[in-house]
């Protein structure tokens, strides 16, 4: 009896760890994306210098 219970706890205890494992790098890889996506849309995001854009080459 007591092992079938230390049993159950050491089932439910290795569970909790996975879940909680599993959470963990979910929670990093979205940061990790949210990073890169920060990184990648930060040069979209700048101004223009001035004058830069008020004409379009037709000769390239």
């Amino acid at each position: 009896m007591d092992t079938d219970l230390a049993s159950s706890l050491m089932t439910a205890r290795t569970a909790q760890t996975h879940q909680s494992v599993q959470l963990a790098v979910f929670k990093k890889s979205h940061e990790m994306q949210t990073q890169l996506l920060d990184m990648l849309l930060q040069p979209a995001q700048a101004t223009l210098p001035p004058g830069q854009g008020m004409q379009v080459d037709k000769t390239a």
